[in-house]
């Protein structure tokens, strides 16, 4: 699971966990509007530069979003037939672009800061019976399941490919979904040996 994270002194690592989270909410909104696929070809050569400064660990994370090529082209293909290839190249710059960016957050926060970073914001909903550090864990997990769950795709989609000449099928997605439900327990079962699964204390 921390596997999503890249260790290193860099100024994206200096940078505060919850001022990230908030940078990454600002972009995602201000990124929203833009119709011009140029700027957004651009945005996107400015977050792969900020890849590139992290060397060739930085360069396989990117390769690592190959996963979702055949989901950005579906999305192109449909965005053309519906509205026109200016519309469908601003959606997939579009999409690529934020992703790129939650990424350079996961994979220079450690999960404690980003726990804690989403503990604030959550405190308010303790006066409904919800514990903020359990949301912020939960989110917190999501956000480091995401480059996991696509490592695990992509070694058995590779697997696959090592092992039939055909391409991969239903058999590997059902697969997937396996193996993510079993990571799922393993988790659940670390959590609960650590106590998370205790009820908060009452104030």
């Amino acid at each position: 699971m921390i596997a999503g994270y890249f260790s290193g002194r860099s100024l994206l690592h200096r940078i505060p966990a919850g001022v990230k989270l908030v940078a990454l909410a600002v972009l995602s909104v201000l990124i929203l509007p833009v119709s011009d696929p140029v700027v957004l070809a651009m945005a996107l050569a400015a977050v792969v530069t900020v890849y590139a400064g992290f060397g060739q660990p930085g360069l396989k994370r990117i390769l690592a979003w190959r996963s979702l090529l055949p989901l950005l082209v579906l999305i192109f293909l449909l965005q053309a037939w519906a509205a026109s290839l200016h519309v469908a190249a601003a959606s997939v710059l579009r999409i690529a672009v934020m992703v790129l960016i939650a990424d350079l957050v996961t994979l220079s926060t450690r999960l404690q800061d980003m726990m804690d970073a989403l503990a604030v914001p959550l405190r308010p909903l303790a006066r409904f019976g919800l514990d903020p550090a359990r949301l912020a864990l939960a989110v917190s997990l999501v956000l480091r399941f995401v480059p996991v769950l696509l490592d695990s795709w992509r070694g058995r989609e590779e697997a696959w490919r090592a092992r039939s000449p055909h391409r991969p099928g239903l058999a590997l997605v059902g697969a997937f979904f396996s193996g993510a439900l079993v990571m799922a327990d393993q988790v659940a079962e670390a959590l609960e040996v650590r106590g998370f699964d205790a009820p908060p204390p009452e104030r």
